[in-house]
């Protein structure tokens, strides 16, 4: 799965409703609606995405409360919250999970945007049975930017253990095609700064407490054995 098509099954993609009474016209290109009637507005309905695995699949390391806690209260309180704003007229409608997050200052409206995006990308960089190690070609990238794959990993998990508070360590590619390891507090997401997120790590306490009390470096060491390499690389 590359990263279109995470955003267009996953669930950060929405779904276009008619705002008012009657079919749906399309909507405005820049985002903003168009002067026409009410009938030909469109109304983006964000949606709670489905685990891509079942709620046991990464036990014993994350087990089916955690999960449950983590996707079906905390990821869902998110997307209730956007859905709550856009209903309130705070949130612009018209705009999808991207666009929303590119447009929205700071605040409640871009906090619930980019972590229904956050963790939506997380759940996807983590599959049931993952952990081997990348395939050749990405291995070779990883070691020409960080020394080695272990290296990696180890410097990966430093940033990730030293994010002060709630957060989010990510490994992107840059505009020059470079890899770097970088960390974002709160709800924070590399697309604004023009970056492309290639593996994300959740380090919010509510991501690991239930199965790992407040031990994170050991919730980053067993990180490794969920990776999903394929969507990792995919989307490069």
């Amino acid at each position: 799965m590359n990263r279109r098509e995470f955003i267009l099954t996953s669930g950060v993609g929405t779904l276009g409703l008619a705002a008012g009474v009657g079919g749906c016209g399309a909507s405005s290109p820049t985002g903003v609606a168009p002067a026409t009637t009410q009938k030909e507005e469109r109304t983006m309905i964000h949606e709670l995405p489905p685990l891509p695995y079942e709620v046991t699949a990464l036990a014993p390391h994350l087990t089916a409360e955690n999960l449950e806690l983590h996707h079906g209260k905390h990821h869902n309180a998110y997307v209730v919250n956007l859905n709550k704003f856009i209903e309130e007229g705070k949130a612009n409608g018209s705009l999808t999970l991207d666009e929303l997050i590119m447009a929205s200052p700071e605040g409640p409206v871009f906090n619930n945007a980019a972590q229904v995006w956050n963790h939506t990308f997380y759940w996807n960089c983590l599959k049931a049975g993952g952990g081997a190690s990348p395939s050749a070609g990405f291995e070779a990238k990883l070691a020409e930017a960080f020394g080695s794959f272990d290296e990696f990993k180890s410097k990966f998990n430093q940033a990730a253990v030293g994010q002060f508070g709630s957060g989010w360590a990510w490994l992107v590619k840059n505009h020059d095609g470079s890899l770097e390891i970088t960390t974002s507090a709160n709800a924070e997401n590399p697309i604004r700064n023009g970056q492309t997120p290639l593996l994300t790590c959740d380090v919010w306490e509510h991501a690991y407490y239930v199965d790992f009390r407040n031990a994170r470096p050991k919730y980053l060491e067993d990180f490794w054995g969920w990776v999903n390499w394929e969507f990792v690389e995919s989307n490069l």
